[in-house]
């Protein structure tokens, strides 16, 4: 009966290629690659947001952390995120829409020059290929887990280099609109899977189960506590998820290209705010579900720990359901939403990848305007070149040992709060240049560092003190201030430079894009 669900497995991987590539449609100008020459739906630009920023290990870890003990933690998280992108929608996307950008950092070239606009480009693309590269070998575990139990035995090398061919093949071809809208269906799969689960365990443990887990806590939301300490290590302390929460998912969704890119393929300011202002609404919801899954499977494994159930980790939970819990098909075709999330999230990243290297590294390099047939032929070779370089970095990865999970986390903490803060340098600060602005984003990154590697707080946990990192959310806040204090400072030592004509009328000079870039002759 297995071989069905191999089947299902491998109709899914050859389906999602062919529409992706049928959706596509033709590309003739890197603007088009890009961006889809700014003509995709607001909602599926919104779905491609969420499946962007979501991994395999956020589909089968939320559950297993609502069983141990999270309950509805992951939900009060997303309310803080929704805070953060509307304050995104508000003040970060007109500029972005009315500049006529293909890239977030074009802004910084418009606002401070072109060598912060390189130089945010190329912390976005290596940042981007660390966390992906984690991100990548991480999502190979659960995988290959799965296939073991359907009777595939591949090794983790064999996974990425599968995945990642399938997803060139439609990502180098079909740009962003193949992205976007196979970023949309693979959302509706892990989604609609999440939700089938619901109704198969409704069915199992009935009301009863509902109140049962209640009863035990499953299903808390908010975490109230406001020790110091508790609340600058543990990311759900109702303000580290609230207020670092919005500025966190400020940096992720306002100042990462990875994110801003889906936005500027909509076709106008207001569907861009709305596609981003839904997705956070549709994460909010997608956890909500996640947690409910786990709820409900603790009630259904009647509170048992995973070491009784024979599971190594809590992450083992939501994968051993699908494969023993659900009927044959189904469970394929939910370890084939879990592929999708893999996918989903690999292809936006070549994809953004891509987008910076030839609109912001490239262009700081040439001084001239470069074809446009010259452009889309770089922007796929760049594509090939990236999932090369991010492949033979997950496949680094496995013959290590550690945490991948929490490597991939740490990495957003080196240079999210350098890139929000020069974002925000360039709006409050009128009298900041280019240099105070590379100073302050060069001492961030350091002070950052310094921070995640060396910074430790003790806990206490059964008596002992243990050394705990600072809560992901507080370092983007951390790192905002350092480059805001250090660029203001800096500021002080020099009269204030003339204002840039894309602050002052709504239009853009172009020091900081080429005009083939953009789509303009």
């Amino acid at each position: 009966m297995r071989q069905l669900d191999l089947l299902v497995i491998v109709a899914y991987l050859v389906v999602i290629a062919v529409i992706g590539l049928r959706k596509a449609g033709r590309q003739k100008t890197s603007k088009d690659y890009f961006v889809g020459e700014g003509h995709m739906p607001w909602w599926t630009v919104s779905f491609s947001v969420v499946a962007t920023e979501t991994s395999v290990l956020t589909v089968i870890s939320v559950p297993g952390g609502a069983y141990s003990g999270q309950g509805f933690g992951n939900v009060e998280l997303a309310l803080g995120y929704v805070i953060g992108r509307v304050v995104v929608a508000t003040v970060l996307i007109p500029l972005y829409k009315r500049g006529g950008f293909v890239s977030a950092y074009q802004y910084l070239g418009d606002r401070f020059g072109l060598k912060l606009q390189g130089l945010a480009s190329v912390t976005f693309v290596f940042t981007r290929l660390l966390a992906e590269g984690v991100r990548l070998f991480a999502s190979a575990i659960p995988i290959k887990l799965l296939l073991d139990e359907l009777g595939v035995h591949a090794g983790f090398r064999l996974i990425i280099i599968v995945l990642t061919v399938i997803t060139v093949v439609y990502t180098y071809l079909g740009g962003i609109k193949a992205v976007i809208w196979t970023d949309a269906i693979q959302m509706g799969l892990y989604l609609g899977g999440a939700i089938l689960t619901i109704a198969v365990l409704s069915g199992h443990v009935g009301a009863d189960g509902f109140s049962r887990a209640l009863d035990a806590g499953k299903f808390k939301l908010f975490d109230t506590g406001l020790d110091p300490v508790h609340i600058l290590t543990s990311p759900f302390a109702l303000p580290t998820a609230i207020l670092g929460g919005a500025i966190f998912s400020m940096a992720s969704h306002g100042s990462d290209q990875l994110i801003v890119q889906r936005i500027l393929a909509t076709s106008s300011l207001r569907e861009g705010q709305k596609a981003m202002i839904f997705s956070g609404v549709f994460v909010a919801i997608q956890f909500a579900a996640f947690s409910l899954v786990g709820a409900l499977l603790w009630s259904y494994n009647k509170g048992k720990g995973f070491d009784q159930l024979g599971l190594a980790s809590s992450d083992n939970l939501y994968p051993n359901f699908i494969l023993h819990g659900l009927p044959v098909v189904i469970s394929g075709l939910l370890v084939a939403g879990i592929l999708g999330a893999a996918m989903g999230s690999l292809s936006s990243a070549l994809n953004s990848m891509s987008n910076s290297t030839v609109a912001d590294i490239i262009h700081s390099f040439f001084r001239g305007s470069p074809s446009e047939e010259f452009l889309l032929r770089l922007a796929r070779v760049m594509t090939l070149v990236w999932a090369v370089l991010m492949a033979v970095f997950a496949c680094a990865f496995s013959t290590s040992t550690g945490n991948v999970y929490l490597t991939g986390l740490t990495i957003a903490g080196y240079t999210y709060g350098a890139l929000l803060g020069a974002f925000l340098l360039g709006r409050l600060v009128r009298r900041a240049n280019e240099t105070d602005s590379i100073v302050a984003f060069v001492v961030t990154i350091g002070v950052m560092t310094y921070i995640v590697r060396g910074v430790k707080i003790d806990v206490e946990v059964a008596g002992a003190p243990v050394p705990t990192a600072i809560a992901a959310q507080w370092l983007v806040p951390i790192g905002v201030l350092v480059t805001l204090a250090v660029g203001g400072l800096l500021s002080l030592f020099h009269r204030a430079p003339e204002p840039p004509a894309a602050l002052t009328d709504g239009e853009t000079r172009g020091s900081g894009r080429a005009p083939a870039v953009t789509g303009r002759r």
